[in-house]
């Protein structure tokens, strides 16, 4: 599809010119990608990117962990009430500008972290990290492809899902060698500059907020409309629809951010070595990278729904089989089911709202969906680090919560869909 050859309506946005007209191919391609870097730029308001620098820091500032699990568990949930606000301002002045103004915000309290010296401050700082990087820039980033696609947002989410991963991948290993040898204050300040000098400028030049804006038919739509549909949040709210798919994608966030803290505890109560359990990480993430884009062309061909159904089946799946697990390939052929569920989640948490509810009011309803997930992720390690406690094992969390993945994947199937308007 090309990118602009329609002639918009005399209510339709302005005519595409300059990057927009000059791109050969649909210009929603070129802002996958600019979504892609602009996740790619949440990394150090994350959890795992945090923890490339948790132990210079710590040893740094003489903080004890629980101190600092507690800084992260409050930033966290003070930083998730940004997703809605954002939602709001992203539906009403665009995507372009907001996630400018993100990123530049973004690198300045990056390099506020750099400096820090007290424990109030650095509470301080890590909460704007969360807000702005976790919540605010994720919320803006993944709408940004909602924004441009609704036909073929599985496939688009899937490149950008796939995209995505690689991207972490390759920054994890170059912050990671830059902490190792230049120590954690001097990395965090040269991300800061980075997003300062690299990414904001990239938003401003790649990013356009709407096909509607630069006078771009949608990859849906014989012509350019003069507004995008889509029901309001108040009204995504009342169907159950939005309900059952929140719910799904946060309590697989639940598992995961438990999973994820405790994964070598967990592998090593089984019976495992920390070399079986760095073995699962990686065929879990590879696994999940390749099913991201399998997951989007079947969410395109197939549905959505099924998507959620079969990726919920084969994680609750896993969930029941792990406490049974023995033998090393059953291990790996469990990471392998986590790792293939976790991509189709991905791909089905990121492309199903626009499906859904329409591109009119997404930054909204994509914000609302993105707290609940936030929420989840913060309470998922308290409640696996509670059950250690009392049980001295994990056991009694996977058996409880597997049965509710297994419930909100068949209601995914068949709850009904919304009437657009």
């Amino acid at each position: 599809m090309t990118a602009s050859n329609a002639e918009p309506s005399a209510l339709a946005a302005p005519s595409s010119s300059g990057l927009v007209a000059w791109t050969p191919f649909y210009y929603g391609w070129v802002n996958v990608f600019a979504a892609a870097l602009m996740m790619l730029a949440t990394l150090p308001g994350r959890t795992q990117g945090l923890g490339l620098i948790t132990e210079p820091l710590l040893a740094d500032l003489q903080l004890k962990p629980t101190t600092f699990a507690q800084i992260n568990l409050w930033a966290t949930l003070i930083g998730a009430l940004f997703c809605l606000p954002v939602g709001r301002w992203l539906d009403r002045s665009g995507a372009r500008l907001v996630l400018v103004v993100l990123v530049f915000g973004l690198g300045a309290v990056v390099l506020g972290i750099s400096r820090v010296e007290t424990t109030l401050m650095l509470f301080l700082l890590i909460t704007a990290t969360r807000a702005i990087g976790q919540s605010a820039l994720s919320v803006a980033s993944i709408a940004l492809v909602g924004k441009w696609f609704q036909r073929r947002i599985s496939i688009a989410m899937g490149f950008y899902a796939l995209l995505v991963g690689f991207m972490f991948v390759i920054a994890f290993g170059l912050v990671g060698y830059a902490v190792q040898t230049q120590g954690w204050r001097t990395a965090w300040g040269e991300i800061g500059i980075v997003l300062l000098a690299g990414f904001a400028p990239a938003a401003w030049l790649l990013v356009r907020s709407t096909p509607e804006s630069v006078g771009v038919k949608s990859d849906d739509a014989s012509t350019v409309e003069a507004v995008p549909t889509g029901l309001t949040l108040s009204e995504s709210l009342r169907t159950p629809a939005f309900w059952i798919f929140a719910l799904a994608t946060s309590i697989y966030g639940l598992v995961y951010s438990g999973f994820g803290l405790f994964n070598q505890s967990i592998v090593e109560q089984l019976g495992f070595t920390a070399e079986d359990y760095h073995k699962t990480l990686i065929i879990a993430t590879f696994v999940g990278l390749a099913t991201q884009l399998v997951g989007g062309w079947l969410g395109w061909k197939w549905s959505l729904r099924g998507l959620m159904m079969l990726a919920m089946g084969l994680y609750g799946a896993s969930l029941l089989w792990l406490p049974s697990v023995t033998g090393r390939s059953e291990l790996f052929s469990n990471a392998v089911l986590m790792g293939a569920a976790g991509g189709m989640v991905t791909v089905v948490f990121f492309a199903i709202w626009p499906e859904l509810f329409g591109r009119r009011h997404l930054g909204l309803i994509q914000g609302a969906a993105q707290l609940l997930t936030v929420l989840a992720s913060a309470v998922g390690p308290l409640l696996f680090a509670e059950c250690f406690a009392r049980t001295a094992s994990y056991n009694a969390m996977f058996y409880t919560l597997a049965p509710a993945v297994l419930i909100l994947g068949l209601a995914a199937w068949f709850v009904p869909r919304p009437k657009l308007t």
